[in-house]
């Protein structure tokens, strides 16, 4: 019995550490001076947000957000993003794969003298975990979502994962 009650407690703290919850996650890699905005406020039908993907040119293709201006993260441009967002005061949502890479683009904006910048917490993988569209690059919709690798991918929960 005692073997059993063993294994049994050995599993459970494995999966328990397998299942790290994404606000840790997040607080182990960020400093979170840039402020989350969750998928449910982006998706709102209202919002009037610029929306900027700061992932590699690889994973937007596969899919990102409806309207997201891709910005890339290794390299990123600041004045590209100067060219297309003039006003200093408009309302920027950034988003990665997950909230990582897209708080060093926020925080890069800020540093610029943009405003109103949002890292959206959990990045393309919350928003389709939570069953929001995305789009490739013909603008149609798509299950697809790129993965960026098997150790982050684990976060996509739905979807079909590509690594390329």
């Amino acid at each position: 019995m005692k073997k059993i009650l063993f294994v049994i407690i050995g599993i459970a703290s494995i999966n328990m550490h397998a299942q790290d919850s994404l606000s840790r996650l997040l607080s182990r890699y960020n400093t979170q001076d840039i402020p989350y905005f969750s998928v449910q406020e982006l998706a709102m039908p209202k919002t009037n947000y610029k929306i900027l993907d700061a992932r590699e040119p690889n994973e937007y293709q596969v899919s990102h957000i409806n309207n997201a201006l891709f910005v890339g993260y290794k390299h990123f441009q600041l004045e590209e993003v100067l060219k297309e967002i003039p006003n200093k005061q408009d309302t920027i949502v950034v988003y990665c794969s997950l909230g990582i890479r897209s708080e060093n683009i926020s925080r890069k904006l800020k540093n610029a003298g943009y405003t109103s910048i949002y890292n959206l917490y959990g990045g393309i993988f919350e928003w389709k975990n939570n069953d929001f569209p995305v789009y490739n690059l013909k603008n149609k919709e798509t299950d697809s979502v790129h993965a960026f690798s098997r150790m982050w991918g684990k976060w996509l929960e739905k979807g079909e994962k590509v690594y390329n």
